[in-house]
């Protein structure tokens, strides 16, 4: 049992609030999901393609993803590509310990 009954920091809750506030949308869960297991950039109109809604909503959720760094933008030329940033969602599962109180293997930095 943890004995620390202190709650979470306030800079780290509001950290973890802003991830978890990200992922509460089947959407970004969708579009994470997608960049995560094709471990390769993606455009905007293949992320549409894959997920069959409009570019301009799948273009919203990107760039709330990318505000707390799950995705990560490319700019080639006159095009962008996204990929998932691993060191950040890696630190995900981490977060949700800390929170729950739970011992966290490693100190959870999204960079």
């Amino acid at each position: 049992m943890n004995e620390n009954l202190d709650p979470l920091e306030r800079e780290a809750a509001k950290e973890y609030a802003t991830w978890f506030k990200a992922l509460a949308d089947a959407t970004r869960i969708q579009i994470v999901s997608l960049l995560a297991r094709r471990h390769e950039p993606m455009t905007v109109g293949e992320i549409v393609s894959a997920v069959g809604i409009g570019q301009s909503t799948v273009s919203h959720h990107l760039k709330i993803l990318s505000e707390v760094r799950f995705v990560l933008v490319e700019r080639r030329g006159t095009a962008s590509l996204y990929r998932i940033n691993e060191d950040c969602v890696s630190c995900f599962p981490t977060a949700a310990d800390v929170v729950m109180g739970n011992p966290a293997p490693v100190t959870p930095t999204c960079d």
